[in-house]
């Protein structure tokens, strides 16, 4: 996952969306469908390549998650691309599922890496409460809560939750993997309208379950079960809390990944990388 692009090759950007529902999430895995793999099937078909150019992506969505705003890189041969560049974005829309869609594929400038040189990802999670259930137009994309919630308590708790913190207790644990992350955003927001709730959640970066872990334990500040407290307090033990609930997959939807000025990628790819430590820890 190199920053610089081999010779005689060159780096392509694509910005997609898709529709989580029937795919087993983005990475690809044998036998079952993926994003990853939806792509490159039909990038190496359109190219009519041996071959399969693997994908990077800014964040590997989890089964049943959407996203508006993913971004991926690819490198090609530099005479794959010349060959195919002005026509690849209407080729792979004919190849493809209508439930996942490229909106934009362009050459890459210098020290690009979709995944390490973000400043940082936008979620978002919805959420409706009335007691009649979701619109059946929108119940892919939206969790039905089965409790009255209360915008107001849940902000109150997010509020406590913003800035750089380990986020042990609301991440599956990866082997090797660092779980401190900076939370730029966390709030909640009603449709009176529509009724729908839509939470935003931003960060530098995300660790496994953890935007999903985070809605959980803002449901239950919100329908009365616990207190505006209790997440931050599940934050500061650094251990998973059973009593944190995972919610469900398709309330949740990658919405943007941001990106420094070009001079300045290569540099943040580097910073990404560094093995991150809260103030005042000790060592491993």
């Amino acid at each position: 996952m190199s920053d610089v692009v081999e010779p005689g090759f060159v780096r392509v950007r694509l910005d997609l969306a898709y529709d989580g529902k029937d795919f087993s999430g983005w990475a690809k895995q044998t036998g079952r469908r993926t994003v990853q793999g939806e792509i490159e099937d039909a990038l190496r078909t359109v190219t009519r390549s041996r071959q399969t150019y693997d994908l990077t992506v800014a964040g590997r969505t989890d089964a049943g998650v959407h996203a508006r705003g993913q971004v991926a890189h690819v490198d090609l041969p530099a005479e794959v691309w010349a060959e195919h560049a002005d026509k690849l974005l209407r080729r792979m829309a004919g190849r493809m599922a209508p439930d996942v869609r490229i909106r934009r594929i362009e050459e890459a400038p210098a020290g690009f890496n979709a995944r390490f040189s973000a400043l940082w990802r936008r979620y978002a999670y919805r959420v409706a409460d009335r007691p009649g259930g979701v619109d059946p137009l929108i119940r892919g994309h939206v969790l039905w809560h089965d409790r009255p919630l209360d915008v107001d308590a849940m902000n109150g708790a997010a509020a406590r939750m913003t800035g750089e913190h380990d986020f042990a207790a609301y991440c599956k644990k990866r082997e090797g993997a660092t779980t401190i992350r900076t939370l730029q955003k966390l709030s909640w927001v009603r449709d009176e309208a529509s009724g729908v709730m839509t939470a935003t959640v931003q960060a530098d970066a995300f660790c496994h379950n953890m935007v999903r872990a985070l809605i959980g334990a803002a449901l239950f500040v919100g329908d009365g079960r616990r207190p505006a407290a209790w997440p931050a307090e599940v934050l500061a033990a650094r251990v998973r809390d059973p009593g944190v609930h995972v919610v469900r997959p398709h309330g949740l939807t990658l919405e943007e990944v941001a990106y420094p000025a070009d001079e300045l990628l290569a540099a943040r790819a580097v910073e990404a990388r560094n093995v991150r430590t809260l103030p005042g820890a000790g060592c491993c």
